[in-house]
């Protein structure tokens, strides 16, 4: 069994809103002056803090904005609560988070519609299948944070467009209270008295969250990180089995009893337990011994920010060690682990609380991620039919 530090080292050494309403409210990107150099800098195309006059005039453009738009950012996923509240209190920037339960899709999908609008999000956290094809549509602007170099070789794009920022595994959940023995493993789950309770974080088309849980099933049984077919068919299986549930399982639905087992994030379900405790929910969570998938969640900044220097700043903060601790200590892998472990950065104690995993982590790359997204996009609604 390998440890947690372990389980991280593997991790960064490997690759790896529905449309709304529009209003018309136009936004042009804005233009600040470099702090003591009367000099005008367009943040909208500045891709880096050093190209637009240093960090002092990043944060002084920052904080004239005054506002930042997020998306899909739950404040009980990865320690975003706890993150967006240090970087309003550090710089005075009000983050405007919509759609917190909303997928990577959704992102996209808020970027596509609302261009050139005060609305659209400034900045996306998606997974990486959805950071390549955004790329490739030209959603984004490119930026290199200060910490750039400390981001593992493959894990960011070269020119800065999206870079991988946190990550952990796939791990099978369960309410310990209700479940009589929480499942290990993917084949329990087929084989297990576990009638309608079996919920993944979303719809594998569109969530990166349920696509992941999909790839781990698929590792399960035979498939490989070239291969997510197998996934398909054991979901095809679980459903037949009358063991599938179709509700998204968020923090509410575990908590109300409509999904008691899940497949999701580690870090994710584990950032439940301190909550459930307190309500005397005793929650399990264990990364499958049969199916171990790792991956990481991707930031970007949308090309048309309507707060272009707020935008960088907050990717500046993700990326500092205050960023990546905190990441951290909602027991996500930060992508600059090993860069912090080595300078001394690293938050140890909090090192030692990540899941605990059993193997090596399979981590796709971003090209197998977006061949295996094709396929369940095209063979997910026929694997759960009937």
């Amino acid at each position: 069994m390998s440890s947690s530090r372990t389980r991280a080292a593997a991790l960064t050494g490997c690759l790896v809103a529905a449309a709304l309403t529009l209003t018309a409210c136009g936004s042009a990107a804005s233009t600040s002056t470099a702090s003591g150099s009367g000099t005008s800098v367009n943040w909208a195309t500045e891709t880096s803090a050093a190209a637009g006059g240093g960090m002092s005039a990043l944060v002084a453009a920052a904080e004239k904005e005054g506002q930042l738009n997020a998306i899909t950012l739950p404040s009980n996923w990865a320690n975003y609560g706890v993150i967006m509240a240090a970087f309003t209190k550090k710089y005075g920037i009000k983050i405007n988070d919509e759609n917190p339960e909303g997928s990577s899709q959704d992102e996209i999908t808020a970027i596509t519609t609302r261009e050139g609008q005060n609305r659209a999000p400034d900045v996306v956290d998606i997974g990486g299948a959805f950071a390549t094809s955004g790329a490739a549509q030209g959603l984004f602007a490119p930026y290199k944070v200060a910490t750039f170099s400390d981001i593992p070789a493959g894990q960011a794009d070269p020119t800065g467009l999206y870079a991988n920022d946190y990550g952990g595994d796939i791990a099978i959940s369960c309410n310990a209270a209700k479940i009589k023995v929480c499942p290990t493993t993917f084949a329990q789950l087929l084989t297990g008295n576990y009638k309608g309770e079996v919920a993944l974080n979303g719809d594998p088309t569109a969530a990166n969250a349920a696509f992941s849980g999909v790839f781990a099933a698929a590792l399960a049984n035979g498939g490989s990180a070239s291969n997510i077919a197998p996934g398909l068919a054991y979901f095809k299986k679980l459903k037949a089995s009358g063991n599938f549930n179709s509700a998204q399982a968020t923090q509410a639905t575990v908590e109300d009893g409509e999904t008691p087992i899940t497949i999701d994030w580690d870090y994710l379900s584990a950032g439940y337990s301190t909550a459930f405790a307190a309500k005397g929910i005793k929650w399990e969570v264990n990364v499958p011994t049969d199916g171990v998938y790792g991956g990481y969640y991707n930031q970007a900044i949308n090309k048309w920010a309507p707060h272009p220097a707020a935008a960088r700043l907050w990717e500046e903060f993700l990326y500092s060690a205050e960023g990546q601790n905190d990441f951290l200590a909602g027991y996500a892998s930060p992508v600059e682990f090993n860069a912090m472990k080595a300078n001394g950065t690293l938050d140890s104690a909090d090192a030692a609380l990540l899941p605990t995993v059993t193997g090596t982590p399979v981590i796709p790359t971003q090209a197998q991620i977006t061949a295996a997204k094709a396929v369940v996009a095209a063979g997910w609604t026929t694997a759960i039919q009937g």
